[in-house]
This record gives C-alpha cells, sequence and structure tokens, in this order.
C-alpha cells in the first residue's frame, strides 16, 4: 500500500483558503499557497493546471461545503420549521466555519471565474440549480410558488441572513450568538403573522 500524497488537493486548498481569510482572493498566488502549505509549487502544478483551476476549486469547495447542511434544513417539516433552519444554516455555519465563510464575502469573479475550467463552471452550475429547486418545492409546500414569493422566500433563507453574516465578518472575526437569535425571533414574528407559512 502506497503512501498517501503529502501534498494532497485538499491541503492545498487549505493554504489558499487561509491566504483568502487573511488578505482576500487578490493575494493567492501558486507560490504563496505552496509557501503556506510547506510545499513545492511543482506539488501545486501537480494537482491544479494553474493558478485559475486553484481557485476555482476553492470557490466551488467552498460553496459546496456550505450547501451540504442547507438542503437538510430546507427539508424539514412543517415547512416553518425549514425556513427557520434554512436562515439560521447560514449564521450556525460561518459561527463554525470562519475562514470559510470569509470565502463567501467575495463572488465567483474575485475568484477569476471567467478562466476557470469548464467542469468547474458546470460543477457549480449543478450545486447552485439543486438550491434553487430546494427553494422552489420549499415555496411550493407554503404556497409561495409564484415569482413574487419565490422571491420573497429567497430573501428570507439566504439574503437576509448572508447580510447579517457580512456585516459581522467584515467587522470581527465572529459572528455573535445573539445575531442568530435575533434574526429567529425575527422571523418567527413574520412567519406568525403569515397565514401561508403555517
Amino acid at each position: 500500500m502506497g503512501r498517501p500524497p503529502r501534498h494532497d488537493a485538499d491541503r492545498l486548498l487549505d493554504a489558499a483558503a487561509d491566504l483568502v481569510a487573511e488578505s482576500g482572493p487578490r493575494n493567492v498566488t501558486v507560490a504563496a499557497v505552496a509557501r503556506t502549505a510547506g510545499a513545492p509549487s511543482g506539488s501545486v502544478y501537480h494537482r491544479f493546471p494553474g493558478l485559475p483551476a486553484l481557485l476555482a476549486a476553492l470557490w466551488v469547495r467552498t460553496v459546496e461545503r456550505f450547501q451540504e447542511g442547507l438542503y437538510d434544513a430546507l427539508r424539514l417539516d412543517p415547512p416553518c420549521r425549514a425556513v427557520i433552519a434554512a436562515s439560521r444554516h447560514t449564521l450556525v455555519w460561518s459561527r463554525e466555519h470562519p475562514r470559510d465563510a470569509r470565502i463567501l464575502l467575495y463572488s465567483p469573479a474575485d475568484f477569476d471565474e471567467p478562466n476557470w475550467p469548464p467542469e468547474t463552471r458546470e460543477r457549480l452550475r449543478a450545486a447552485n440549480r439543486r438550491v434553487l429547486a430546494e427553494v422552489r418545492a420549499l415555496g411550493g409546500r407554503l404556497g409561495l410558488d409564484t415569482p413574487e414569493g419565490l422571491e420573497r422566500l429567497y430573501q428570507i433563507v439566504a439574503d437576509l441572513p448572508l447580510a447579517v453574516a457580512r456585516r459581522h465578518l467584515s467587522t470581527s472575526r465572529t459572528i455573535p450568538e445573539y445575531a442568530e437569535t435575533m434574526l429567529v425571533a425575527n422571523l418567527e414574528a413574520l412567519l406568525a403573522g403569515d397565514p401561508t407559512a403555517s
């Protein structure tokens, strides 16, 4: 049985994630990733054909890690519980994974999206389509299956929690638990006054 590779892809992506969390994606270079991982530059090029492929892999890995728990939340019953759980997920996940959460403060364009490998772009599109399908399914369960209803639901489960997370992560290293408590209280009050949400 052979030895596992010393500088595997995840370790190199972890080094890139550290660099993004410290100083943003513009300062991620192959040399910086190699230095941070304690690896030769050749190890980076062995795993990734170039910097755009590395940045693409980092973005998609982070998105997929975030979305994993979101799927479970969106499928909970009753549907109003799914709304709360999906909204909380952004803050809980961001608190538990602050380095990765800082990556999602940026956009794919900040990670050189125009130069990503086509297969990685398709992987991201597939992941995002899956989330939209789950949100639409929840909207149907809530009776919010019109374009306006789905927009309202997406704002509640995605835009609002992301705005709260972004505000705290951009000014400090952690998201306070009271931010989550307040978000849930506000959503519960909203749902309690909406007959379509029960």
